[in-house]
């Protein structure tokens, strides 16, 4: 099945890419924190699938792939991104998200409860238990001062080994792997360059709006199923 690239411009002038495959009801995908459209083959298979039932939304989100940027960063723009793609493609869809996407389709769903139809989430990191750490105290901090010191690669480590909790041995081997351009620049950016990275994005009021959906969930506006929960609210991550 053919697969058009497109691109939409967000509220805020942002221009968001994405491919548009199949026919039928709209579905966006959104990405975690580190993805781009269909990279993975598990991803580019689940788009493949669902393309034979739906129109299929996959884009990359602001920041990342070939969607441009535009700062400073704020959830709000995110949400906006998600609804632009819904305009440009018939005004409502169903949304699936990823990790941190799984809470960025909550936000969606919160604040555009006319447009989100559904959702279906996968591994949003959220702890709802004490099965595990929380983040250090210092995290953002850690991230910021990673970022600002052009060492971007350093704050996806941190993020991977801090937050992710990846054993620190397999982060190292993953940054000689043939995935490491997720890491960034082998060598520190100059100070202009570590300017213009995005920094530490803490969505830092984000229980409002889950429980918010969560109560939509109970009066039937809103289908949703959380699994694999991970991580810790308010989500914090170096691309969030």
């Amino acid at each position: 099945m053919d697969t058009l690239q497109k691109t939409v411009t967000s509220k805020d002038g942002t221009r968001i890419a994405y491919d548009q495959r199949g026919q039928g009801p709209v579905v966006i995908l959104v990405a975690g924190a580190l993805g781009v459209r269909s990279p993975h083959p598990v991803s580019r298979q689940l788009a493949e699938l669902l393309s034979q039932h739906f129109t299929v939304i996959d884009y990359d989100r602001r920041g990342r792939g070939d969607s441009s940027d535009t700062p400073p960063y704020a959830l709000e723009r995110e949400v906006e991104d998600i609804e632009a793609l819904m305009d440009a493609t018939g005004g409502t869809a169903f949304v699936y998200g990823l990790s941190s996407g799984a809470v960025l389709a909550l936000e969606a769903a919160s604040r555009l409860p006319r447009k989100v139809k559904k959702l279906a989430l996968y591994e949003p990191p959220f702890i709802i238990n004490d099965s595990r750490p929380p983040v250090p105290d210092d995290y953002v901090k850690q991230l910021q001062a990673a970022i600002a010191a052009g060492r971007p690669g350093d704050a996806v480590e941190i993020f991977m080994t801090k937050a992710i909790l990846i054993p620190p041995e397999f982060v190292a081997q993953m940054r000689t792997a043939p995935m490491n351009q997720v890491f960034g620049p082998s060598r520190p950016l100059g100070p202009a360059q570590a300017q213009r990275m995005p920094q530490a994005r803490v969505a830092d009021s984000m229980y409002g709006p889950v429980w918010r959906t969560l109560r939509m969930r109970r009066s039937g506006r809103v289908s949703m199923r959380m699994q694999g929960c991970t991580g810790r609210v308010p989500l914090v991550s170096p691309y969030t």
